[in-house]
């Protein structure tokens, strides 16, 4: 999810289903020289491109997670640990430290000082995206803008029983003098569920 405290967007840009399959392809084809032997996806955003990329090198998958966020709000001006990587994962391994985006390298500075002091032979990180400010700090990026991106997974939530478009999406956007277009949304057919208590 965006961090909308903290840059400034210029203008709005949806990612498809598709276009992050292809991101992930393109990044997963530039870390096979690097040989990973574990990936770190950093939730919550981290873990759909970290989980794309275990299955594309064929490689295991540890979820880590540190957030500035309770309940989906920023609430903290720096990440906190939740889920540290394990070292007895990491010790002597190639690892590659996967998120979704890049605002400032915070983040992934955090996660790759911890992971180096759990052991790892040695630690790269991937992003789907990067803003300006946060391009120098990942080893592969898929997407470089400024705009404000929003991910298929998480454009709608579920809000007093029915999807909405994401507040936090929907207040950037007010703020840009922009409203949530129909083509932002997720065009998915409706599924009546096989089974449910």
């Amino acid at each position: 999810m965006t961090e909308e405290n903290r840059f400034t967007y210029q203008g709005v840009r949806p990612i498809s289903w598709q276009d992050f399959h292809g991101i992930c392809r393109a990044l997963a084809a530039a870390a096979a020289d690097y040989k990973p032997e574990l990936i770190l996806a950093v939730g919550r955003g981290g873990f759909y491109p970290g989980t794309l990329l275990a299955h594309m090198l064929r490689v295991d998958i540890c979820p880590v997670r540190l957030t500035r966020r309770e309940a989906d709000v920023v609430v903290r001006p720096s990440p906190r640990w939740l889920l540290e990587p394990p070292a007895a994962l990491v010790a002597g391994r190639r690892v590659l430290i996967v998120d979704e985006i890049s605002s400032s390298g915070e983040t992934l500075t955090v996660v790759r000082e911890k992971t180096a002091a759990r052991g790892a032979r040695a630690v790269r990180s991937a992003v789907l995206y990067a803003h300006t400010p946060g391009v120098a700090v990942p080893d592969y990026v898929g997407l470089v803008s400024d705009e404000l991106l929003l991910n298929p997974w998480d454009r709608e939530v579920w809000v007093d029983g029915r999807f909405t478009f994401h507040p936090e999406y929907a207040a950037v956007l007010a703020n840009q003098g922009l409203t949530p277009t129909a083509d932002m949304r997720i065009q998915a057919p409706a599924f009546r569920l096989a089974k449910r208590p």
